[in-house]
């Protein structure tokens, strides 16, 4: 209920009690009443004081007794009408307000429908294709922002993934030719050792010259088998190192919070220590990506073979190149192992009981050199090191 009345009586009233006249108040100050009538107590007229108390008009009104000095000295009546509140008015407005807010959300929600589900629907299927290797089609581009570095994402996932399958059959086939001519190859000699040695196990031969030569011919089948080995050594390592290396530049720092970003919360986790000295921001040479590789590698060692208290990245400059080492403390290799390491398949005897195969830091060294640079091992008292060299 709207009071404003009350205000502007309690203001007229103080102002009569202060000595000012009814007929002297500026009424227009006063929006809510309309009309102001004075009547002195001294005013003994039965027919004016009726007049005064009557309700004459469609207004409500209010009477009340003023006192000067403790002393009665009339009455003031006030007419006034409320400010009455519109209903109607009130109900619309609202109705419009809920109305808008409908529109306005109803309006979101079939922007994110076009925008930002629809896109996601079309490719909701897409991820489990693409690992099934059945998906054929193209990856449409959206405009919305928000979908599209997904899709784009996904298109060039689909494209490696092609380029990655094709590869991998045309190196299957590759290596199903050769297994298949080595194959054949290798029947040869090992006919003629299986021929020389039954003869020798059978003495069928008399004279010692021919003992002699039988085993010799054995000797040279075996070394031409050895020889057929070697080949398809050759070519499982040629397959392990078909690497590709996109030789760019890249600032230092890009690898640095990279490595960090990745291994931060992994080292927390295990209450390993990870300091990063201060190092200058340089641009170097070299890809990014299998730079990348590299450092996870070394970094994986850390974990799985130091002894879980540290690990520090420090970079400085030597001979126009820039030099990462990481280190992490833990046992070393021995000495023996250690001119080993960089070797494919070699594993040390602190490796005994965890998983590996023995190519991680053989193919670290390959990365490496395809990027113009070089990595090397130093050991320490309280750990081992790795330092990265990069070209600039």
């Amino acid at each position: 209920m709207d009071h404003a009345y009350r205000v502007e009586i309690n203001r007229i009233l103080q102002q009569v009690e202060k000595g000012t006249k009814a007929e002297d108040i500026a009424r227009n100050s006063y929006p809510h009443i309309e009309k102001l009538q004075w009547l002195s107590a001294e005013e003994g007229s039965r027919e004016t004081a009726s007049a005064f108390f009557q309700e004459g008009n469609n207004l409500d009104m209010h009477v009340v007794p003023v006192y000067r000095k403790q002393k009665l000295t009339g009455y003031l009546r006030f007419d006034y009408h409320r400010s009455l509140v519109d209903t109607n008015g009130l109900m619309l407005r609202t109705q419009l307000s809920l109305a808008a807010l409908f529109a306005m959300l109803l309006g979101v929600l079939l922007y994110l429908r076009k925008h930002l589900l629809k896109p996601f629907d079309r490719v909701r299927k897409l991820p489990g294709e693409l690992a099934k290797g059945h998906w054929k089609g193209i990856v449409k581009e959206e405009k919305s922002r928000y979908a599209h570095d997904f899709l784009l994402g996904i298109g060039q996932l689909k494209d490696s993934l092609d380029t990655s399958r094709r590869r991998q059959l045309e190196l299957e086939k590759e290596k199903k030719k050769l297994l298949l001519s080595l194959s054949h190859d290798i029947k040869t000699p090992l006919n003629t050792i299986q021929l020389y040695a039954r003869a020798l196990e059978e003495h069928l031969y008399t004279d010692e010259a021919q003992n002699v030569h039988a085993a010799h011919q054995i000797q040279e089948k075996g070394k031409e088998i050895e020889h057929y080995v070697e080949e398809i050594m050759k070519q499982s390592r040629h397959d392990i190192l078909d690497i590709q290396v996109q030789n760019s530049e890249f600032y230092l720092k890009e690898l640095i919070d990279k490595a960090v970003h990745a291994y931060k919360e992994p080292l927390r986790l295990r209450r390993m220590e990870l300091v990063v000295k201060p190092y200058e921001n340089l641009l170097l040479k070299g890809d990014l990506e299998r730079s990348f590789e590299v450092v996870e590698n070394i970094m994986e060692n850390a974990l799985k073979y130091g002894d879980g208290r540290r690990i520090e990245i420090s970079c400085y400059e030597e001979d126009y190149c820039q030099l990462i080492r990481i280190f992490n403390t833990g046992n070393t290799v021995s000495d023996t192992e250690f001119h080993h390491i960089f070797e494919s398949f070699f594993r040390a005897s602190n490796s005994e009981g965890k998983q590996g195969n023995g190519l991680g830091l053989y193919i670290c060294r390959e990365i490496m050199r395809r990027m113009n640079g070089e990595i090397f091992a130093e050991k320490e008292a309280d750990g081992m090191a790795f330092l990265l060299v990069f070209p600039y």
